[in-house]
């Protein structure tokens, strides 16, 4: 099955004629309708086959998950995305580090928005980059998990655009910019994807390539992230995990367009548009207490 969300509130089985739409049929009532099936652990199996309720153009497709409580992801996962970062200290002004060295981070919920919201750049005299990675969302509640174990507890696959400003600001501040998180178009169920670490992957830039590789390139795997991200902390059913980027991030720029993609998940087509805001012109002051 292939999940997506629509019309704000709306949760949808994607097929080859369409969508079914079983919100209804499952009694969801949030606006959050995929976080609430995985909670309750529903199973729309049933409906996988019925005739579709709209035409895909009919509606407007939105990130699947709404506000995951959590986006967890991890910095620095593939090899020739270290080396590439290593190089241009406009990516990573640190040495080589991974997940074991440093722990993964968090990206604000409040990031996350779907490929028809499009990117909106912050500032104009600041690079911000493209990274599209494999992330999948959780179907349980975990805690510390063994990485055999997370399989089962996965509820599905999805395409997620981390997008970056680069700088020596922490990750959590470059990164969680309204918009910043693309979600979509569908989280593809486990039976549907296969080996998670075998799907080819790719994003253009204005019909350029600039990222390709296949998802065997990870440093750590989809189940080692969740072990780690899982000790001593609880992961919920709703959160977003992402797998980190392979080379090839490049800047954007207000008019691109991004077309992603990987196999046996779904594609998506996100436009990037641009505020009238420079950095260097947004002033952070102190606050000054009386003595």
């Amino acid at each position: 099955m292939r999940f997506v969300r629509f019309d704000d509130d709306r949760l949808g089985l994607l097929t080859d004629d369409g969508i079914v739409d079983v919100t209804d049929r499952l009694g969801l009532e949030t606006a959050d309708p995929l976080k609430e099936y995985a909670r309750k652990g529903l199973d729309a199996s049933e409906y996988a086959d019925a005739d579709p309720d709209y035409d895909r153009d009919e509606v407007r497709i939105e990130s699947p998950v709404r506000r995951p409580g959590k986006v967890i992801a991890a910095p620095l996962n593939y090899e020739n995305h270290v080396e590439e970062a290593l190089a241009d200290t406009d990516i990573v002004t640190d040495e080589w580090f991974t997940i074991e060295d440093k722990g993964y981070f968090l990206k604000a919920p409040s990031s996350v928005a779907g490929p028809a919201d499009g990117i909106e750049l912050p500032f104009t005299d600041r690079r911000v980059d493209h990274e599209i990675e494999l992330a999948f969302v959780m179907a349980e509640d975990v805690k510390d998990i063994d990485a055999d174990d997370v399989w089962d507890a996965v509820l599905g696959y999805t395409i997620l655009l981390d997008v970056s400003v680069r700088g020596d600001q922490d990750r959590s501040n470059r990164k969680s910019y309204d918009t910043f998180t693309i979600i979509g178009p569908c989280v593809a169920t486990p039976d549907e994807v296969g080996d998670p670490h075998d799907l080819e992957m790719e994003l253009q830039l204005n019909g350029e390539t600039k990222q390709q590789q296949n998802t065997g390139g990870m440093i750590y795997s989809c189940a080692d992230v969740v072990e780690y991200a899982s000790i001593g902390a609880t992961i919920e059913a709703g959160d977003v995990i992402t797998t980190g980027t392979p080379e090839g991030v490049s800047a954007l720029s207000g008019g691109d367009t991004i077309d992603a993609e990987i196999e046996s998940v779904g594609a998506m087509t996100v436009d990037v548009s641009e505020r009238d805001v420079a950095f260097e012109d947004v002033n952070v002051q102190k606050s000054q207490q009386d003595e």
